[in-house]
């Protein structure tokens, strides 16, 4: 078999390509007649109801006089602010990631045994199977450590003799499992692919029980496995704004779907990163980061507000980085005026940025989170505001901790996790019907061409 087989496009494949773009092509004027919310939402972006959850809540409205009006974003956990939350753990100078992680799967806020109690049952769920790392980790490494992520938490399934047992114990069982073992599969796989393929030395840092679960990524990711505490804390306010954001997010969404048809716990969890991996979801602040610096290479004074504009605007008319006509980090489904989680997250990247010298680069992108509204709105016609999202922010931090860009969207992966586990026992709980919405046929009827009339 040739080395290009599975990658090779030949001048048959493009033929054909073509004749499969042609007949999935459907008149856009089409779902105007018959009423079709493309992307499940309606032309204000409001989101198609699906279902119900006790989970999270996303606000990006308020009621005046009647009538719903854009607002700041509020992102609620459980009936909780999430900024409550972090000033509630960071007023106690604590890690919240389990603790959040724990109300987010059962309801409540734990009291100090509980937690205690939860941490360390999380830390004994911190150990791969034998032979795990050797035998499957570090065979055939991709450079995609999402793709390695599923692939690893798919071999899990084999090592389970209660994959398919959909009881909510169990399942609960598998989730916590899942929610520990994370870090260690993204990590391991980008430690193997950096050895194997970049020749880099290598590193299998086993966890520690006392250590969060942010700590522990630090940990097991770095060669000498130091941090700072302010790198460990961040890394913290990350994971957490990234636990969850409702049921309607393609991946927790997904997460639903699949769980709705009674598969087990790793088809759902590997489902759930395929549609994470996607930069319309997890991977924007890939985009986000690959985007500054193109920026601080072309504009000359990161101060000069004309220059930088100008600039944005050469990114919407589709002159500028990737030529793809978009701000990226910038807007945002549902909210409007503010997404509460860049609003929390600033705060902390800030500080992370004095320390790490790299201040020049935040007011920059304080500069662009200021301007960027502007120049898309003088440029496109829009339904709603926009403002930063979480991504805008997030990749900035990431770098700043070091991280190789091929963990950014792993890391969302690891907190996602949380919020995937807490939907699908959700969704067990309630033993609901499969989720199969519509799909209107518009294709008219055809008389079968005997072949050799065709």
């Amino acid at each position: 078999m040739e080395s290009n087989y599975f990658s090779e496009i030949t001048p048959e494949i493009l033929r054909l390509s073509k004749l499969s773009q042609q007949a999935g092509i459907i008149d856009t004027e089409l779902f105007t007649k018959y009423e079709v919310k493309r992307g499940l939402r309606d032309l204000n972006g409001k989101g198609v109801l699906a279902g119900l959850t006790n989970i999270s809540d996303v606000r990006a409205n308020k009621l005046v006089d009647g009538e719903l009006v854009p607002d700041h974003g509020r992102l609620f956990y459980r009936g909780y602010d999430v900024r409550d939350l972090i000033n509630g753990c960071r007023g106690e100078k604590r890690f919240g990631f389990e603790e959040v992680t724990y109300l987010l799967l059962f309801d409540k806020l734990p009291d100090s045994k509980e937690l205690a109690e939860f941490e360390n049952l999380l830390a004994s769920y911190r150990s791969l199977p034998t032979s795990f790392v050797r035998d499957i980790i570090m065979k055939a490494p991709s450079k995609d450590m999402m793709n390695t992520l599923a692939r690893s938490i798919l071999t899990l399934y084999s090592y389970d003799d209660r994959a398919d047992d959909t009881s909510l114990p169990n399942v609960l069982r598998q989730c916590l499992q899942l929610i520990s073992l994370c870090p260690m599969l993204a990590i391991y796989g980008y430690q193997a692919y950096n050895h194997y393929h970049d020749g880099n030395s290598l590193f299998i840092h086993q966890p520690k029980a006392d250590l969060s679960m942010a700590e522990n990524i630090l940990h097991i990711l770095r060669p000498d496995s130091s941090y700072t505490p302010l790198e460990a804390k961040i890394l913290d306010v990350a994971l957490i704004l990234h636990m969850e954001h409702g049921g309607g997010n393609n991946s927790t969404f997904t997460t639903h779907v699949v769980s709705s048809s009674l598969t087990d716990t790793y088809s759902v969890m590997a489902a759930a990163i395929g549609s994470l991996k996607g930069p319309r979801h997890g991977g924007a602040n890939i985009k986000v980061v690959q985007m500054f610096e193109d920026m601080k290479q072309v504009v000359k004074d990161w101060t000069d507000e004309d220059e930088v504009s100008a600039y944005l605007t050469r990114l919407l008319n589709k002159d500028a980085f990737d030529h793809a006509g978009l701000i990226y980090g910038v807007g945002h489904a549902v909210y409007s005026k503010s997404d509460p989680r860049a609003v929390i997250f600033k705060d902390y990247v800030e500080r992370l940025s004095k320390e790490k010298g790299l201040h020049k680069e935040f007011e920059l992108y304080s500069l662009v989170e200021r301007l960027a509204p502007q120049v898309i709105a003088g440029e496109r016609q829009i339904y709603k505001g926009v403002s930063v999202n979480v991504d805008f922010y997030s990749g900035f931090v990431y770098t700043m901790l070091g991280l190789p860009q091929v963990l950014y969207t792993p890391i969302f992966a690891i907190a996602r996790m949380v919020g995937w586990s807490a939907h699908r026992l959700e969704e067990l709980s309630n033993n609901g019907k499969i989720i199969r919405p519509a799909y209107k046929p518009i294709h008219e009827d055809m008389d079968y061409i005997p072949l050799n009339e065709r």
